[in-house]
């Protein structure tokens, strides 16, 4: 496939679909079923915190009824973004050459995955997009709402990206993406790790498109979000955009 003609993108090859947990002993189950039967082709890797629910084990008890589910046991709560990083790691050196973000709560519909496939078949990465036309949220507070606009407003101005929702957290890499992202420079850890991907993807050249989605709020377990992780998208996207400007002020 091409990018208007342009630019030809290779085959995708297999899909694996990263699902970092920490506590989701209710939320494990039907969202790793959800995925099976909307793409039957993709495997699943559950990458758990050591969740003190058990969450890991209702893991591994699917992993060991189907063989397209793997489950990464990781020593505690290290954050969203130390989590996905390790599930890049693991699916790139097994061989995957789709790698898909997905939160455990339901939130990212799994119904959603195959157009956001087929949408990658001409970019480099394909992020799901809330505040695109046809893209929406149900049964989020306003509060939510605002945060999540302002914080998309916020790092568009700071960070010169072209991208509407810059902090959501559903998308599709392709894995020659995340090789050319310098993931190993990568240090954000909670929410702000979308919007550094982001950043480093726009800023290297790659091609991003948005598709519409729809989040759809939990229904079962507690939301992640805190004050620290607004706290540090906030010090850190600051400190991005400065220091973009500053180089450019000096010609670098």
């Amino acid at each position: 496939m091409t990018d208007g003609g342009q630019r030809k993108y290779g085959p995708l090859g297999t899909t694996l679909v990263i699902i970092p947990t920490y506590n989701e002993a209710e939320n494990i189950k039907p969202i790793v079923s959800r995925v099976r039967s909307a793409v039957p082709e993709a495997h699943i890797l559950v990458a758990d915190d050591n969740s003190p629910d058990g969450t890991g084990k209702i893991a591994d008890e699917l992993a060991a009824a189907d063989d397209h589910v793997q489950v990464l046991h990781r020593k505690g709560k290290e954050g969203l973004g130390a989590a996905y990083l390790a599930g890049f790691r693991w699916g790139i050196e097994h061989g995957f050459g789709v790698l898909v973000e997905m939160d455990a709560d339901g939130s990212h519909r799994p119904e959603e995955l195959p157009r956001l496939l087929t949408a990658l078949k001409g970019a480099d990465l394909v992020l799901g997009s809330r505040w695109v036309p046809g893209g929406r949220v149900v049964n989020w507070p306003k509060h939510r709402e605002y945060l999540s606009r302002g914080g998309s407003t916020y790092c568009r101005a700071m960070l010169d990206v072209p991208l509407r929702d810059v902090t959501g957290g559903y998308r599709a890499f392709r894995k020659e993406t995340l090789e050319g992202l310098g993931l190993d420079e990568v240090s954000s850890q909670g929410y702000c790790f979308q919007v550094d991907l982001a950043r480093r993807a726009v800023e290297s050249g790659f091609h991003v498109v948005e598709v519409p989605i729809t989040f759809v709020e939990r229904e079962r377990g507690d939301s992640k979000m805190s004050k620290d992780i607004v706290v540090e998208a906030l010090w850190r996207v600051t400190g991005w955009g400065v220091g973009s400007r500053v180089n450019k002020l000096r010609g670098r």
